[in-house]
């Protein structure tokens, strides 16, 4: 069983979401088109890696890209979402989606799904989450991300093209929402490649933080 931590106590993980083309900074940096609806991948749970755990860059690809993003902790099944939204979202942490760029591209140019690039072992690395309440305004906080001391990312969640309540509609509308899922919801400018030997830092409105090694 895959498990995340919510205050210090284990939850069972069972679907990874991730949004993504949800900040227009992004978008443009990859020449993408900006959506007409939220744009949803997914990741096998074995994708996740936890705090303090060591990324393994996958030996098919020659550039692996970290996206840092606010992470959702869901804690209550629902089959679709109207009006309140109390108690779907149950903590909030801060995680990396990583992508192999180079095997995704050859993937969308063959119109094929991108799991490979996206799904390997420790492509979902998650800090431990901290109870929903304790967050003043998630869409209103600002995230960072640090490779080897430099500042890489800094995403302001208030600039989100879909804020949290239009992802939990479409996530619950169209597949069903369910206690242990986890969700990315979607990551500013400022990807890059990972290299090996890299010390890799997360923070979460100064109230989470995540560290990573590169082997």
């Amino acid at each position: 069983m895959i498990e995340v931590k919510l205050e210090q106590k284990a939850a069972a993980v069972n679907n990874i979401y991730c949004i993504g083309r949800n900040y227009v900074d992004h978008i443009a940096e990859l020449k993408n088109e900006t959506p007409t609806e939220p744009v949803v991948f997914m990741k096998p749970n074995n994708s996740i890696l936890h705090n303090g755990g060591t990324i393994c860059l996958p030996e098919y690809s020659r550039s692996v890209h970290y996206e840092c993003e606010l992470v959702l902790l869901i804690g209550k099944d629902s089959d679709g979402v109207q009006g309140d939204l109390s108690g779907i979202v149950v903590g909030y942490g801060v995680g990396l989606d990583l992508t192999a760029r180079d095997v995704q591209s050859r993937l969308k140019e063959k119109g094929l799904p991108w799991t490979k690039a996206k799904g390997f072992r420790g492509a979902a690395c998650v800090s431990d989450f901290i109870a929903a309440e304790k967050l003043p305004d998630a869409q209103d906080c600002v995230f960072t991300f640090k490779v080897n001391g430099e500042t890489r990312q800094r995403g302001q969640t208030s600039h989100m093209i879909y804020p949290i309540a239009a992802i939990l509609r479409e996530l619950a509308d169209s597949y069903g929402l369910k206690a242990g899922d986890v969700v990315f919801t979607g990551t500013p400018a400022g990807v890059g490649e990972l290299h090996s030997g890299d010390k890799l830092a997360l923070d979460l409105a100064g109230m989470v933080q995540a560290e990573f090694d590169v082997a």
